[in-house]
Protein backbone atom coordinates (compact mmCIF):
# COMPACT_ATOMS: atom_id res chain seq x y z
CA UNK A 1 0.00 0.00 0.00
CA UNK A 2 0.63 3.54 -0.63
CA UNK A 3 3.57 4.71 2.05
CA UNK A 4 3.39 8.35 3.20
CA UNK A 5 6.63 8.51 4.25
CA UNK A 6 7.65 8.87 0.69
CA UNK A 7 5.88 12.03 -0.08
CA UNK A 8 8.38 15.75 -0.27
CA UNK A 9 7.82 18.93 1.53
CA UNK A 10 5.62 20.65 -0.64
CA UNK A 11 8.34 23.76 -1.30
CA UNK A 12 11.17 21.17 -2.38
CA UNK A 13 8.43 19.41 -4.60
CA UNK A 14 6.32 22.33 -6.23
CA UNK A 15 9.96 23.58 -7.88
CA UNK A 16 10.47 20.10 -9.29
CA UNK A 17 6.97 19.36 -10.38
CA UNK A 18 7.06 22.39 -12.29
CA UNK A 19 10.58 21.42 -13.87
CA UNK A 20 8.26 17.96 -14.78
CA UNK A 21 5.29 19.97 -16.41
CA UNK A 22 8.16 21.98 -18.85
CA UNK A 23 9.57 18.76 -19.70
CA UNK A 24 6.47 17.17 -20.66
CA UNK A 25 4.65 20.45 -22.66
CA UNK A 26 8.31 20.79 -24.67
CA UNK A 27 8.33 16.69 -25.40
CA UNK A 28 7.78 15.86 -28.56
CA UNK A 29 7.84 11.96 -28.27
CA UNK A 30 6.83 10.88 -24.47
CA UNK A 31 7.84 7.15 -24.10
CA UNK A 32 6.57 5.74 -19.69
CA UNK A 33 7.65 2.11 -18.32
CA UNK A 34 5.68 1.24 -15.57
CA UNK A 35 7.03 -1.54 -12.92
CA UNK A 36 5.22 -2.78 -9.83
CA UNK A 37 5.09 -0.08 -7.76
CA UNK A 38 2.13 1.21 -10.08
CA UNK A 39 0.27 -1.91 -9.05
CA UNK A 40 0.87 -1.78 -6.15
CA UNK A 41 -1.29 1.61 -5.36
CA UNK A 42 -3.93 -0.51 -6.35
CA UNK A 43 -3.93 -3.32 -3.62
CA UNK A 44 -1.97 -5.79 -5.81
CA UNK A 45 0.80 -7.18 -3.47
CA UNK A 46 4.67 -6.34 -5.19
CA UNK A 47 6.33 -9.21 -6.94
CA UNK A 48 9.83 -8.96 -6.01
CA UNK A 49 10.47 -6.43 -3.19
CA UNK A 50 11.07 -7.90 -0.02
CA UNK A 51 8.44 -10.37 1.33
CA UNK A 52 6.93 -10.08 -2.20
CA UNK A 53 5.31 -12.76 -4.06
CA UNK A 54 7.73 -13.98 -5.79
CA UNK A 55 10.42 -13.90 -3.21
CA UNK A 56 8.64 -15.48 -0.51
CA UNK A 57 8.66 -19.52 -0.68
CA UNK A 58 5.12 -21.11 -1.48
CA UNK A 59 4.69 -24.36 0.47
CA UNK A 60 8.38 -24.67 0.33
CA UNK A 61 8.74 -24.36 -3.26
CA UNK A 62 11.24 -21.57 -5.41
CA UNK A 63 8.39 -18.96 -6.37
CA UNK A 64 10.02 -18.10 -9.52
CA UNK A 65 10.84 -22.31 -10.40
CA UNK A 66 7.07 -22.43 -10.36
CA UNK A 67 6.84 -19.79 -12.99
CA UNK A 68 8.93 -21.72 -15.21
CA UNK A 69 8.16 -23.75 -18.38
CA UNK A 70 9.81 -26.99 -16.85
CA UNK A 71 7.60 -26.81 -13.85
CA UNK A 72 4.36 -25.85 -15.64
CA UNK A 73 4.86 -28.42 -18.08
CA UNK A 74 5.24 -31.35 -15.14
CA UNK A 75 3.09 -30.27 -12.82
CA UNK A 76 0.39 -27.53 -14.24
CA UNK A 77 -2.26 -28.47 -11.23
CA UNK A 78 0.93 -27.25 -8.91
CA UNK A 79 1.15 -24.25 -10.86
CA UNK A 80 -2.54 -23.04 -11.27
CA UNK A 81 -2.80 -23.83 -7.05
CA UNK A 82 -0.40 -21.26 -6.84
CA UNK A 83 -1.68 -19.05 -9.55
CA UNK A 84 -5.33 -18.81 -8.25
CA UNK A 85 -4.71 -16.33 -5.72
CA UNK A 86 -1.92 -14.56 -7.31
CA UNK A 87 -3.55 -14.27 -11.10
CA UNK A 88 -6.73 -14.71 -11.05
CA UNK A 89 -8.17 -12.32 -9.49
CA UNK A 90 -7.38 -9.52 -11.15
CA UNK A 91 -10.50 -7.81 -11.26
CA UNK A 92 -10.88 -7.35 -8.00
CA UNK A 93 -8.26 -4.64 -8.22
CA UNK A 94 -8.94 -1.14 -9.63
CA UNK A 95 -6.83 1.12 -11.53
CA UNK A 96 -5.34 4.06 -9.23
CA UNK A 97 -4.57 7.81 -10.07
CA UNK A 98 -1.25 6.50 -12.19
CA UNK A 99 -3.30 4.30 -14.38
CA UNK A 100 -5.80 7.39 -14.88
CA UNK A 101 -3.35 9.99 -15.57
CA UNK A 102 -1.30 7.88 -18.35
CA UNK A 103 -5.01 7.48 -20.17
CA UNK A 104 -5.39 11.22 -19.90
CA UNK A 105 -2.29 12.16 -21.18
CA UNK A 106 -2.68 10.14 -23.43
CA UNK A 107 -6.21 11.57 -24.37
CA UNK A 108 -4.10 15.09 -24.66
CA UNK A 109 -1.67 14.15 -26.89
CA UNK A 110 1.61 13.73 -24.78
CA UNK A 111 1.64 10.47 -25.08
CA UNK A 112 1.16 7.71 -27.72
CA UNK A 113 2.49 4.40 -25.36
CA UNK A 114 2.36 2.33 -22.32
CA UNK A 115 5.25 -0.12 -21.61
CA UNK A 116 4.79 -1.86 -18.64
CA UNK A 117 6.29 -5.14 -16.59
CA UNK A 118 2.90 -5.50 -14.92
CA UNK A 119 0.55 -8.37 -16.17
CA UNK A 120 -2.74 -6.67 -14.34
CA UNK A 121 -4.10 -5.57 -17.40
CA UNK A 122 -4.62 -1.94 -15.69
CA UNK A 123 -3.30 0.37 -17.92
CA UNK A 124 -5.91 -0.91 -20.76
CA UNK A 125 -9.05 -0.22 -17.95
CA UNK A 126 -8.26 2.78 -17.61
CA UNK A 127 -8.50 3.67 -21.40
CA UNK A 128 -4.58 3.52 -22.43
CA UNK A 129 -4.78 2.35 -25.74
CA UNK A 130 -1.32 1.34 -26.78
CA UNK A 131 -0.31 -0.98 -23.88
CA UNK A 132 2.80 -2.60 -24.62
CA UNK A 133 3.06 -5.99 -21.66
CA UNK A 134 6.81 -6.50 -21.33
CA UNK A 135 6.27 -9.23 -19.74
CA UNK A 136 2.81 -10.47 -21.08
CA UNK A 137 -0.56 -10.72 -19.67
CA UNK A 138 -3.26 -13.45 -18.81
CA UNK A 139 -5.60 -11.47 -20.85
CA UNK A 140 -5.50 -14.11 -23.34
CA UNK A 141 -4.61 -18.14 -22.76
CA UNK A 142 -3.09 -20.52 -25.23
CA UNK A 143 -3.28 -24.36 -25.41
CA UNK A 144 0.06 -26.24 -25.22
CA UNK A 145 -1.18 -28.79 -27.89
CA UNK A 146 -3.42 -27.08 -30.80
CA UNK A 147 -2.02 -22.86 -29.69
CA UNK A 148 -6.03 -22.08 -29.58
CA UNK A 149 -6.82 -18.88 -27.71
CA UNK A 150 -8.94 -18.46 -24.81
CA UNK A 151 -9.57 -15.00 -22.84
CA UNK A 152 -9.17 -14.28 -19.08
CA UNK A 153 -12.86 -14.23 -18.77
CA UNK A 154 -13.33 -17.90 -20.10
CA UNK A 155 -10.11 -19.52 -18.26
CA UNK A 156 -10.30 -17.51 -14.70
CA UNK A 157 -13.66 -18.70 -13.50
CA UNK A 158 -12.10 -22.50 -13.71
CA UNK A 159 -8.64 -21.82 -11.99
CA UNK A 160 -10.66 -19.66 -9.05
CA UNK A 161 -12.89 -23.25 -8.20
CA UNK A 162 -9.44 -25.20 -8.41
CA UNK A 163 -9.75 -26.49 -12.01
CA UNK A 164 -6.63 -26.95 -14.19
CA UNK A 165 -7.58 -25.55 -17.69
CA UNK A 166 -7.51 -28.28 -20.42
CA UNK A 167 -8.49 -27.45 -24.26
CA UNK A 168 -12.21 -28.43 -25.20
CA UNK A 169 -10.57 -29.10 -28.43
CA UNK A 170 -7.36 -31.73 -28.15
CA UNK A 171 -7.30 -32.14 -24.60
CA UNK A 172 -3.84 -30.32 -23.94
CA UNK A 173 -3.03 -27.99 -20.90
CA UNK A 174 -3.98 -24.21 -21.31
CA UNK A 175 -1.81 -21.63 -20.32
CA UNK A 176 -1.66 -17.84 -19.42
CA UNK A 177 -0.07 -15.83 -22.00
CA UNK A 178 2.45 -14.69 -19.22
CA UNK A 179 6.43 -14.87 -19.88
CA UNK A 180 8.08 -17.76 -17.86
CA UNK A 181 11.21 -18.51 -16.77
CA UNK A 182 13.09 -19.83 -19.74
CA UNK A 183 10.54 -18.29 -22.53
CA UNK A 184 12.03 -15.41 -24.77
CA UNK A 185 10.65 -12.02 -24.31
CA UNK A 186 7.92 -11.63 -27.33
CA UNK A 187 10.36 -10.09 -30.48
CA UNK A 188 7.79 -7.73 -31.67
CA UNK A 189 7.34 -6.10 -28.68
CA UNK A 190 10.81 -6.06 -27.99
CA UNK A 191 11.60 -4.62 -31.72
CA UNK A 192 9.23 -2.15 -30.37
CA UNK A 193 10.51 -1.08 -27.72
CA UNK A 194 14.18 -1.09 -29.27
CA UNK A 195 12.58 1.68 -31.64
CA UNK A 196 10.88 3.83 -29.19
CA UNK A 197 13.18 3.95 -26.35
CA UNK A 198 15.81 4.94 -28.96
CA UNK A 199 13.72 7.51 -30.54
CA UNK A 200 12.42 9.09 -27.53
CA UNK A 201 12.74 12.48 -25.85
CA UNK A 202 11.34 11.68 -22.86
CA UNK A 203 11.55 8.79 -20.42
CA UNK A 204 9.16 8.21 -17.56
CA UNK A 205 10.14 4.70 -15.26
CA UNK A 206 7.60 4.95 -12.90
CA UNK A 207 7.46 1.95 -10.24
CA UNK A 208 9.92 0.13 -11.41
CA UNK A 209 13.70 -0.19 -9.42
CA UNK A 210 14.91 -1.59 -12.94
CA UNK A 211 16.14 -5.05 -11.86
CA UNK A 212 14.51 -7.39 -14.18
CA UNK A 213 16.19 -7.50 -17.36
CA UNK A 214 16.68 -7.09 -20.35
CA UNK A 215 13.51 -4.98 -19.76
CA UNK A 216 14.85 -2.76 -17.33
CA UNK A 217 17.93 -1.66 -20.06
CA UNK A 218 15.35 0.10 -21.79
CA UNK A 219 15.70 3.42 -19.80
CA UNK A 220 19.29 3.36 -20.48
CA UNK A 221 18.70 3.06 -24.04
CA UNK A 222 16.74 6.11 -23.74
CA UNK A 223 19.43 8.06 -21.89
CA UNK A 224 22.41 7.00 -23.85
CA UNK A 225 19.99 8.60 -27.22
CA UNK A 226 19.91 11.75 -25.38
CA UNK A 227 16.67 11.16 -23.90
CA UNK A 228 15.42 13.18 -20.85
CA UNK A 229 14.83 10.72 -17.89
CA UNK A 230 12.39 11.09 -15.00
CA UNK A 231 12.25 8.75 -12.50
CA UNK A 232 9.01 8.04 -10.01
CA UNK A 233 9.95 5.27 -7.66
CA UNK A 234 10.06 4.43 -3.71
CA UNK A 235 13.53 2.76 -3.93
CA UNK A 236 16.95 2.93 -5.95
CA UNK A 237 17.40 2.81 -9.41
CA UNK A 238 20.79 2.35 -11.20
CA UNK A 239 19.81 4.77 -13.50
CA UNK A 240 19.38 7.32 -10.95
CA UNK A 241 22.61 9.59 -11.43
CA UNK A 242 21.21 10.03 -15.01
CA UNK A 243 17.63 10.78 -14.20
CA UNK A 244 17.19 14.57 -14.88
CA UNK A 245 14.05 14.68 -12.33
CA UNK A 246 14.21 11.98 -9.24
CA UNK A 247 11.03 11.65 -7.58
CA UNK A 248 10.26 9.16 -4.62
CA UNK A 249 6.55 9.15 -4.16
CA UNK A 250 4.24 7.98 -6.74
CA UNK A 251 0.68 8.92 -5.68
CA UNK A 252 2.30 12.87 -4.54
CA UNK A 253 3.41 13.16 -8.35
CA UNK A 254 0.62 11.92 -9.92
CA UNK A 255 -1.64 13.39 -7.71
CA UNK A 256 -0.38 16.74 -8.88
CA UNK A 257 -0.17 15.50 -12.78
CA UNK A 258 -3.47 14.73 -12.61
CA UNK A 259 -4.99 18.29 -11.19
CA UNK A 260 -2.16 20.23 -13.88
CA UNK A 261 -4.19 18.18 -16.81
CA UNK A 262 -7.49 18.81 -15.50
CA UNK A 263 -6.92 21.94 -15.28
CA UNK A 264 -5.91 22.10 -18.95
CA UNK A 265 -9.11 21.24 -19.95
CA UNK A 266 -10.73 23.37 -17.75
CA UNK A 267 -8.95 26.49 -19.55
CA UNK A 268 -9.88 25.12 -23.03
Amino acid sequence: MFNDSYAENPEVFEKKFDKLVSLIENSKNMTVFTGAGVSTLSGIPDFRGQHGVYTDPWMGMDVEEIISMTFFRRKPDIFYKWAKDVWYHLEDYEPNVVHRVLSKMEKQGFLKKVYTQNIDMLHQRAGNTTVMEVHGSPEYHTCQGCGKKFTYAEIAPQVREGKVPYCPVCKSVIKPDIIFYEEALNERILNSAWHDFSHTDLCLVLGSSLLVQPAASLPALAGQSGAKIVIVNAQDTYQDANATLRFRDLKQTFDALEAYLDSRIEEK
